[in-house]
């Protein structure tokens, strides 16, 4: 199935048709909706990606220099948070993949919106699926995400995608696409981490994962800490990616999100330091972009700022 740009609605939006056609050959960044939050208690995660395709996120994009257009918004009902509905899940995590890797082989960059975290799952399997060779992950967030069924309190599934991508919980989604890991644990480097339990902070310490917490970020410098972290995801790999939990952010500057954590970083920082050290990912995510709780858009407007840092160099 080609990538068919329409860009006929007013935001630059796409949809994805069987058509060979291309419509748009200019756009460089497609914008995909994770339009779900079924891997979390509160669904308003859900409402993210359209609230922001209203706000005129593709357009604001334009603004500021970046190609980017709509591809398309993938939408599931809310369903009961955990691994309970697993059907349901392995299904929208399979289109949101397809979506995904789609946009990725026509070449173009990707930038993903949540939606709860687990749309990680689908979006780095389709990213390594389509890269097929060693790909680098920063993981901009408060929390490690790194739980499986056994160890969560909650069984929300956004608290599982990063240890998924390594390989370990429930084999449906540990192999989506194909079996096995999507990431190399010494390719992966979390950043601002501020709120775990114990058995997340084992596991990524057993696999050997890169974890600079928040605590070590302040104490560093935010520019210190994420460029070791994107020396980590360059170091042998063919391409870097960004995943941005909006509760990475100090409720001040990003009040918009679903599980808000205090004490995070500061918005500007994070949007000065990416600008001035992220190597153009071949996709970013922002996740968690609760648009119920926002408060006069701070939180949208950050979610612009962000993307368009990260393809600013």
């Amino acid at each position: 199935m080609a990538l068919q740009l329409l860009d006929d609605r007013s935001d630059g939006e796409v949809s994805l048709g069987s058509t060979p056609t291309v419509k748009h050959a200019a756009a460089e960044l497609c914008i995909i909706g994770a339009a779900s939050g079924i891997g979390a208690a509160d669904p308003g995660c859900g409402l993210g990606p359209e609230a922001l395709r209203e706000y005129g996120l593709a357009s604001q994009l334009r603004d500021h220099g970046l190609n980017a257009v709509w591809a398309d918004i993938v939408r599931r009902p809310a369903l009961r948070a955990g691994t309970e509905g697993i059907k349901e899940i392995i299904a929208y995590c399979e289109e949101l993949a397809a979506a995904v890797g789609q946009a990725l082989h026509s070449g173009r960059r990707v930038a993903v919106i949540g939606g709860d975290h687990s749309c990680a799952i689908a979006s780095w399997s389709a990213a390594a699926s389509a890269l097929r060779r060693p790909l680098g992950l920063v993981w901009i967030d408060a929390h490690m995400d790194s739980h499986t069924p056994a160890t969560s309190p909650s069984g929300a599934l956004h608290g599982m995608p990063l240890a998924i991508l390594l390989g370990v919980g429930p084999p449906a989604l540990t192999d989506l696409l194909y079996p096995g890991a999507k990431l190399r644990p010494e390719n992966v480097c979390l950043v601002g981490v501020r709120s775990y339990e114990p058995e997340e902070a084992e596991l990524l310490r057993r696999l050997g994962v890169r974890v600079i917490t928040m605590d070590e970020a302040r104490a560093r410098g935010l520019v210190r800490s994420l460029g070791e972290a994107f020396a980590i995801a360059s170091r042998g790999t063919v391409a870097v990616g960004l995943s941005i939990d909006l509760d990475a952010i100090d409720p001040t500057d990003a009040p918009g999100v679903g599980t808000p954590a205090p004490h995070g970083l500061r918005g500007l920082d994070l949007v000065e330091s990416l600008r001035r050290l992220a190597p153009r990912p071949v996709l970013a995510e922002i996740a968690e972009f609760n648009p119920l709780r926002d408060r006069e858009d701070k939180t949208a407007r950050l979610v612009i700022d962000l993307l368009s840092a990260c393809w600013s160099r």
